[in-house]
């Protein structure tokens, strides 16, 4: 829903590690006509800043992307948009157009992040392949996906976390996932919030939650837990251990 688009998010800058070029399509098209579209938004909706436009493969539809606040497909003849999904018939299936254009960029944007600024569960004995994890400690459903971290360890998966805060940068969730990166022992923080458990709360002045953020939303993340495939394909939602393995191939 276009609603979605009008969720206030805090504007923070990504590092240059975690832009994504590959999605920047400005080159694309000419940056009088990238003014033109973005200021037909803003007069509208001031806070729809558009952070760029890719164009598809219909002719005459872009692709826009707003800073934290989700995308549209846009017809300049008419000025006709709209949300959601673009789906294309291949074969025998159908295929999500954004998400396929994003697989992409969402491997290399995840590639370019530095393990270190993640909390690692590692797999048990030999790694078959490892899941990028969006992940909100209030989350019910991640929760209930970390409550089954051992059976999936156990299946040869590592699970690396990135925080998103649903609620939004500074809000009561993002404080709690802020003191689980800057604990001492991340892993023990991050377990004791998932199991409803208080921990010392800490900030720390360089913590990446708010830069996991802003990606996420970049990345198509749009609920938690949102779990990101070796691949970049992104499987929305939670998944019992043996599902996802099913859905990973192993």
């Amino acid at each position: 829903m276009f609603s979605k688009l009008l969720k206030k998010c805090a504007v923070v800058a990504l590092p240059a590690s975690l832009m994504l070029s590959s999605i920047n399509a400005f080159a694309q098209i000419s940056q009088t006509e990238k003014d033109s579209i973005a200021k037909k938004f803003a007069s509208v909706r001031p806070e729809l800043v558009v952070s760029d436009i890719e164009k598809t493969d219909i002719d005459g539809m872009y692709l826009l992307n707003f800073s934290g606040k989700g995308s549209v497909y846009y017809v300049p003849k008419g000025d006709y948009f709209f949300t959601g999904d673009l789906l294309q018939i291949s074969g025998q299936r159908f295929v999500n157009v954004k998400e396929k254009r994003l697989e992409g960029p969402r491997k290399a944007a995840i590639a370019a992040i530095d393990e270190k600024e993640m909390i690692v569960y590692p797999a048990t004995g030999k790694k078959k392949t490892s899941i990028t994890v969006f992940t909100d400690v209030d989350c019910g459903y991640c929760r209930k996906l970390h409550k089954e971290m051992a059976k999936i360890n156990d299946l040869g998966i590592e699970v690396r976390y990135l925080a998103y805060p649903r609620a939004g940068i500074n809000s009561p969730s993002y404080n709690k996932v802020v003191s689980a990166w800057c604990s001492d022992d991340k892993q023990d923080a991050l377990t004791k919030l998932k199991n409803g458990q208080p921990v010392y709360t800490a900030a720390c002045k360089d913590n990446p939650v708010a830069q996991h953020f802003i990606l996420g939303n970049r990345l198509g993340v749009t609920g938690t837990p949102a779990i990101i495939m070796e691949s970049g394909e992104l499987l929305p939602g939670y998944l019992p251990a043996d599902k996802l393995a099913e859905a990973l191939g192993i």
